[in-house]
């Protein structure tokens, strides 16, 4: 591991400190322990990415697990949905072409599939409030004929008046985003009935809080997480808009000693997938960087 280090000798009382909720929820670590059992028996391969974490990825890969994002590419007998689930067109799609389908997909996220569905059902017209291209959003929208997709205000400047409006979000989605974002098209149409079921999952909310209590009192706050994670990049903005030093980071290698000049308190949080062992290190690499530093001076 090698760092450029920083001459400032105030690096040697820098205190670390962790988030009170962060890293691995138990939807994630429920996927990897089946994906595992199951593969120790059949050949396995998981239809996309399981999660949004390079390592868990990496080590699944160790235990021969096979990934493919076109049910076409498949050559096992078993196929394994992701955490971030599927619709059910999809996985009568996959149980059509003779496959064993097992799911992984997150208990809340299912809750989420029920809750939209039963929307839909009830007379409301779909709107979900996520990422149009992320595969959870794929997943709660692939059942529906008729539906919208927003992020911002200006999407929602975008829809049509409906007579009822039944919301939901993507699980990893900011709370306190989703709460402003209905607000806004009960705003937009007072006429209009406007449901809101809250599927936005409990650990997401605990790191968020988590996350606004640890940048309120850190110098500078890093968070651990997969480039490509919807939630790590959530927990990354909130931190940023109470502390102005934070940084991403997939690994212990990817940290750099000047990001912590005249740093009194260091903040660690993690998303969702990120494994316990990889936050580990991470704080390891910080406290050896800070003894470096002393020692040097």
């Amino acid at each position: 591991m090698v760092f450029n280090f920083v001459s400032q000798s105030d690096i040697c009382l820098m205190n670390i400190i962790r988030a009170e909720h962060m890293g691995m929820c138990f939807g994630v670590r429920d996927a990897i322990t089946l994906a595992t059992k199951e593969t120790a028996s059949t050949p396995l391969t998981i239809l996309g990415d399981l999660v949004h974490n390079e390592t868990v990825l990496s080590n699944l890969r160790a235990h021969g697990i096979k990934f493919e994002q076109e049910i076409e590419a498949v050559t096992t007998d078993s196929v394994m949905i992701t955490a971030h689930g599927a619709s059910e067109k999809s996985i009568n799609e996959i149980k059509a072409r003779g496959l064993k389908v097992l799911e992984a997909t997150c208990p809340l996220v299912h809750f989420a599939h029920r809750s939209v569905a039963e929307l839909a059902r009830d007379g409301y017209h779909p709107v979900i409030i996520g990422k149009r291209d992320h595969v959870e959003v794929r997943g709660l929208t692939g059942d529906l004929k008729a539906f919208d997709v927003v992020l911002s205000e200006a999407d929602i400047e975008n829809l049509q008046e409906r007579a009822r409006f039944g919301i939901a979000a993507q699980t990893t989605q900011p709370i306190e985003k989703v709460q402003r974002l209905v607000g806004i098209v009960r705003k937009k149409f007072p006429n209009s009935e406007v449901r809101f079921v809250d599927t936005v999952c409990r650990p997401t909310k605990q790191r968020q809080f988590a996350a606004v209590e640890l940048a309120q009192k850190s110098d500078v706050v890093v968070v651990v997480g997969g480039a490509h994670s919807n939630n790590t990049h959530e927990l990354v903005k909130t931190c940023g808009r109470y502390c102005p030093r934070v940084h991403h980071v997939q690994f212990a290698n990817d940290l750099r000693s000047e990001w912590f000049e005249n740093a009194g308190i260091v903040g660690i949080t993690a998303g969702t997938s990120t494994p316990d062992s990889t936050i580990n290190e991470v704080e390891q690499a910080l406290r050896q960087l800070a003894d470096n530093v002393c020692n040097r001076n």
